[in-house]
């Protein structure tokens, strides 16, 4: 996977904010990841890269590399 990029702070900080207060994210991603929804659980910092760590409504979880989102938006 190529280097991370890191992402606005204006970007990240809506992402942490829908952690903390538990609002559903439609992703839309780069790469074979597509579309996806669900809850996000958690924003960190691993191996030089920040990841979201969301749940769909099956209950599957999926990481996620923040600079491979191309846009979200609170469903």
């Amino acid at each position: 996977m190529p280097d991370y990029v890191p992402i606005a702070c204006v970007t990240h900080e809506r992402l942490e904010f829908a952690v903390l207060k538990r609002r559903r994210l439609r992703l839309y991603c780069m790469d074979d990841l597509g579309e996806l929804a669900g809850l996000p659980l958690d924003v960190y910092t691993r191996d030089g890269a920040e990841w979201l760590r969301l749940r769909d409504q099956d209950g599957r979880e999926h990481v996620v590399r923040l600079d491979r989102i191309r846009s979200f938006e609170e469903i």
